[in-house]
């Protein structure tokens, strides 16, 4: 007989605990005999769940729950279930994405669904076409970050005081529904003139990002006015211009405190072909396009090529990983990686990102047939096993997933310390 399962294994990503929550709370009372049969169950309880189960599983029964079982569960035969049995669950039973559809239920479905009927019309009546509807969005990036399995991660988390894992910025991407306009990045960061910028002779102003800074690293509604009249502004009406469109234009934004919701007011006399549209509230997972896999497939990129960094430096050179990246890896060369990822996200990603919002826009695109290849996971995972460093897919999503954390008040205050300590050197 399959034991019942009857307390929470040690999980590192939350959005587990939900899974196994629900899981739990299902298939309590209810015995087993055999894996084929759990799965059969497991798989109908999902297809069946209604909305509110989640709502009740995060806020209802996981709160209440600890890690030590009842007296009178402790009295029967419980399960006790590994990390590893835990994934490989997921995977047989099919139910990987379960979170996923978690949060998109906790979206406004019905306000999402309108708003495409409401938003087509708009597109008509105005005339827009794919090239001149743009969609910007903010992401968090811990720079320096390794995936949580690797020895210098555990070395880090063992050291005082900063911790160069916890660096973060933040990104403002934007393209165009077509996909073959892709807008300078605003990038954030809590130094102004990091010492890196000294040693390698960077210029601000030449930089493939428009840099700002404050000590939270986080995109203010200055910043983002800023970025619209001296980058976003400029740069689409030259690509307007250069492929004889008419100059108008329409951003797509979400509700962010960072966009204001008077925008239009603030752009320039001289950039008042822009429009902004903002999406309604909480129908953001579901509508905006930067969040279609967009900003995810950045990141992905990202993290390939600060491997094949690492795996050059310390194939061409004495240095071992360890020392490549504690005292050579600064945010100079994080900003190359930056620009090489945001130039390999492809047509085809951005353009498919507008499938639920405009479906109309991505109908009529033909792509050229890709042939098959290595993944950008796969070639993560090699690269990081060539450096003898323990990695696998499913750490590559982990890590991609914690780029999404904010920091705390206690990080935040070591970072501006360690800035101060920048300055003063």
């Amino acid at each position: 007989m399959l034991k019942l399962l009857k307390r929470y294994p040690r999980m590192e990503n939350p959005s587990d605990y939900f899974l196994f929550g629900l899981l739990k709370k299902e298939l309590k009372g209810k015995r087993f005999d055999s894996d084929e049969d759990v799965q059969k169950v497991v798989q109908d309880i999902f297809r069946t769940l209604p909305k509110s189960a989640y709502k009740e599983a995060i806020y209802g029964d996981l709160p209440k729950q600890t890690l030590q079982t009842s007296i009178d569960e402790a009295s029967e035969e419980s399960f006790k279930a590994s990390r590893g049995w835990f994934e490989n669950f997921k995977k047989r039973s099919g139910i990987h994405s379960v979170v996923r559809y978690g949060e998109a239920a906790s979206s406004d479905m019905k306000a999402a669904e309108d708003y495409i009927k409401i938003f087509s019309d708009l597109i008509k009546a105005q005339g827009y076409i794919s090239q001149q509807v743009l969609n910007c969005d903010e992401t968090g990036l811990f720079w320096k970050k390794m995936p949580n399995r690797t020895y210098i991660t555990a070395e880090e988390k063992m050291m005082p005081g900063h911790k160069p894992m916890k660096d973060r910025l933040t990104l403002a991407l934007c393209a165009n529904a077509s996909g073959d306009c892709k807008i300078k990045p605003l990038l954030v960061y809590y130094s102004e003139n990091p010492r890196a910028f000294k040693s390698h002779k960077i210029l601000k102003e030449k930089l493939q990002v428009m840099w700002r800074s404050n000590p939270k690293a986080w995109v203010t509604r200055k910043f983002f006015v800023e970025w619209v009249n001296l980058v976003f502004g400029p740069t689409i009406k030259k690509y307007l211009q250069e492929n004889n469109l008419p100059v108008q234009a329409l951003l797509i934004l979400d509700n962010a405190p960072a966009h204001p919701p008077n925008l239009e007011d603030d752009i320039l006399d001289e950039l008042k072909f822009i429009k902004v549209l903002y999406l309604p509230p909480n129908t953001t997972p579901i509508l905006q396009p930067m969040d279609q896999l967009v900003i995810y497939n950045f990141k992905k990129l990202y993290i390939k090529h600060l491997f094949r960094r690492y795996f050059e430096v310390t194939e061409s050179t004495n240095l071992t990983l360890r020392e490549f990246w504690k005292d050579h890896f600064n945010i100079a060369i994080c900003l190359q990686i930056i620009d090489q990822a945001w130039l390999g996200v492809t047509t085809r990603t951005l353009t498919s990102a507008w499938k639920k919002l405009w479906p109309e826009a991505v109908a009529g695109m033909i792509y050229e047939e890709l042939e098959p290849g290595v993944s950008v996971e796969e070639e993560i995972v090699s690269l990081g096993k060539s450096m003898g460093l323990e990695v696998e897919e499913r750490d590559v999503n982990e890590l991609i997933e914690e780029h999404t954390q904010e920091l705390t008040t206690e990080e935040i205050q070591e970072l501006q310390s360690q800035q101060h300590t920048e300055v003063n050197k």
